[in-house]
């Protein structure tokens, strides 16, 4: 398999993308080209973030999968996500005067860059593995947080590590491919839908299609749906696959009530 993911190498993308065993991996230097890398099929998948457990939704994410792609998830991967505070030779914290990184790791890492960096101004990266060659360009006394990966590839040390605000950082990923997942007994499904006419009741109407068959809503969330402020799109994670009997029936259901529906995808839940 050859799997696309938000590179370069060092990437957190890159560290749940080796979790597939015998791929053959491509970086690409945004989310949107991993992505179109796949729909092309110049790689068979991509690998991106989707979730973080401290900071939520990753949203570029969610936009393409909503708005601009028919790739479906094939594969979750969870992982346990540790920052290290990288810095210039020579260079001590409290001479740092700007932090590289991707805007997720600088908002899981927020406290602590305001206690021990508190001259440093944030500037985002593409990436973390970006962050590095971010700081080694800078022409100002630079620090970056990144992987203790990346500072092997890039050959810099780590000056302090597990330096995200909670311990428990963990970061979801989704591989996308042309097909999701046959039936494994151990599934969640994935979609997302809006409404035209904004109603009482409407939602409600909508996830009681789930909760009258006794179909668990793992997650809800809702993204602006582009058009006009105020509208959403929801977006739900349920347990079972596309194919269960009563799963299908629900996912009709909502499908009638709903203006734009979408079955993301169905696929083994991360164990």
């Amino acid at each position: 398999m050859k799997l696309a993911y938000l590179g370069p190498p060092g990437t957190y993308s890159e560290q749940a993308a080796l979790e597939v065993e015998g791929a053959v991996l491509m970086p690409f230097g945004t989310i949107s080209a991993a992505v179109r890398a796949a729909e092309d099929g110049a790689a068979d998948a991509a690998v991106v973030p989707v979730e973080n457990s401290l900071e939520g939704a990753v949203t570029q994410t969610v936009d393409i999968l909503i708005h601009h792609t028919e790739l479906r998830i094939r594969q979750e991967i969870v992982l346990p996500i540790h920052h290290s505070l990288l810095t210039q030779p020579g260079v001590g914290p409290r001479d740092v005067s700007v932090i590289y990184s991707h805007p997720q790791a600088l908002a899981q890492c927020r406290a602590y860059v305001a206690r021990n960096l508190p001259g440093a101004e944030p500037v985002a990266s593409l990436s973390t593995a970006a962050a590095v060659s971010d700081m080694q360009n800078s022409d100002r006394p630079a620090a970056a947080i990144s992987s203790e990966r990346a500072a092997e590839l890039f050959g810099v040390d780590a000056t302090d590590r597990n330096i995200e605000d909670v311990r428990n950082n963990r970061t979801r990923f989704v591989m996308l491919a042309p097909r999701d997942t046959p039936r494994s007994g151990h599934d969640k499904t994935s979609i997302c839908f809006d409404f035209r006419e904004d109603a009482a009741g409407i939602l409600h109407g909508a996830l009681g299609e789930l909760a009258t068959r006794n179909i668990n809503m793992i997650k809800i969330e809702s993204r602006p749906d582009r058009r006009s402020l105020g509208r959403y799109v929801f977006l739900l994670d349920i347990e079972g696959h596309r194919e269960d009997g009563i799963v299908s029936a629900a996912l009709n259901g909502i499908r009638a009530r709903a203006t734009m529906f979408k079955v993301l995808g169905s696929y083994p839940r991360a164990r």
